[in-house]
């Protein structure tokens, strides 16, 4: 049986959880109320999730490339990859 990863890990933040919601979908201009919200599109609902992880998780990428140090006149890809850790 699979276990259901949709469980808060503490059950107290829950109503943090529901403001983080609601917060996140005024951003992207999703009217959302308290309760049921099957009105709501698919694009709607997932654009709210999908600003939620953005806010949740940013993660700041550059890529460039630049000279090889080993070989003359070749260049090499570089990429760093920046998490905000809290």
């Amino acid at each position: 049986m699979a276990k259901n990863s949709n469980q808060l890990v503490n059950p107290n933040a829950r109503d943090a959880m529901d403001r983080f919601k609601m917060e996140a979908a005024s951003e992207v201009g999703v009217n959302l109320k308290q309760g049921y919200n099957g009105d709501l599109t698919s694009r709607q609902a997932g654009s709210v999730g999908g600003q939620m992880v953005k806010n949740m998780c940013p993660i700041r990428t550059l890529r460039f490339r630049r000279n090889d140090r080993n070989a003359m006149g070749h260049q090499t890809p570089i990429t760093y990859i920046a998490t905000l850790v809290i």
